[in-house]
């Protein structure tokens, strides 16, 4: 399903709940059962709780042996809380470092510590977006020692995983299993730095040749013009266009092209970057948007992502039909 990020706030909130998104690293998970089920319904309660509690132990015995070889490696920092890292590449100077507040872009892959692998963005083809505090605690300390554009290897004991309750019922991660993770950050979404980098993207872009601003703050750029006579939509029309949008970094985050159809939908009914850019056009222009954060989504960003907080937007826009 394509997520249409160009509606107003409430519209898209609606769009991504339709969608099926895989679950956050270390989201809350169940506890599982730890014997298969034909055995579980042979024995009673106590004697189920028994066995689980036997696994753990032994699970938690097996953890604290890996971890504590695991140590002793070169390249590996361990923190206070006994989580350890091992810096894979290091990104760009400058780069921010979150805060347990803010909303993260990454890539990772999780394995269980014989190098299965339980779960990967990289296998999905698409970064996760996430709070860095709705996650397992692991997570939510190590990517705060990252900055954007490094790659950290975690291995997270299990006081810091999901402990002696484990993953969900019938999953991969048991209790007290010793988790690794390799993360990538690729963004911080923080509501002041955010701001900031848009505030300075836009003031450098207006002054490039071929941008025009418009007192609202909207900018953009004429890629191809029309026919003279193609119409030019007022805001109570519906049009059909093609588009990309993506984030400042160059991450597209949605596209028509991709599904090779254009879309139709009311001009008052999207951001308002899209409703007043889109009336600067005729049927058969392409132009280039540069919409400024509160055109756009302003301090909420998008649920979940892929639009953080106070992010500025590019849209490559082709006006395909007015209806």
């Amino acid at each position: 399903m394509r997520n249409f990020w160009i509606m107003t706030a409430g519209v898209a909130a609606l769009a991504l709940a339709a969608c099926d998104r895989p679950a956050q690293p270390g989201g809350p998970e169940e506890m599982p059962d730890p014997l298969p089920e034909e055995e579980t319904g042979k024995q009673s309660r106590a004697e189920r709780k028994a066995a689980f509690e036997k696994l753990a132990g032994e699970r938690l015995a097996v953890a604290e042996n890996f971890l504590a070889e695991n140590a002793g490696r070169e390249g590996i920092t361990i923190t206070d809380s006994g989580l350890q890292y091992m810096v894979l590449e290091q990104g760009p100077e400058g780069g921010a470092t979150p805060v347990s507040t803010d909303l993260v872009v990454v890539h990772y892959v999780g394995t269980l510590k014989d190098g299965v692998e339980f779960d990967s963005s990289r296998a999905r083809g698409a970064a996760s977006a996430f709070r860095l505090n709705a996650v397992i605690p692991g997570w939510t300390e190590g990517v705060q020692l990252m900055s954007e554009g490094d790659r950290y290897r975690f291995f997270v004991p299990p006081a810091l995983a999901y402990g002696e309750r484990g993953g969900r019922p019938g999953g991969p991660v048991g209790p007290n299993e010793a988790l690794i993770f390799d993360v990538e950050l690729i963004k911080v979404q923080n509501p002041d730095l955010n701001l900031a980098a848009a505030k300075k993207f836009l003031d450098e872009n207006v002054k490039k040749d071929g941008v025009k601003a418009t007192p609202s703050g909207l900018q953009y750029e004429v890629l191809t013009e029309g026919k003279e006579d193609g119409a030019s939509p007022k805001a109570s029309d519906v049009v059909q266009v093609h588009y990309r949008g993506t984030l400042l970094n160059g991450t597209e985050f949605d596209s028509s092209y991709a599904s090779g159809e254009p879309i139709e939908f009311p001009l008052n009914r999207v951001i308002g970057g899209w409703t007043e850019g889109v009336q600067l056009m005729s049927e058969g222009d392409k132009y280039r948007f540069f919409i400024p954060p509160e055109l756009a989504y302003g301090e909420t960003g998008t649920p979940g992502g892929p639009i953080g907080p106070n992010e500025a937007l590019i849209f490559e826009v082709e006006l395909v039909a007015v209806r």
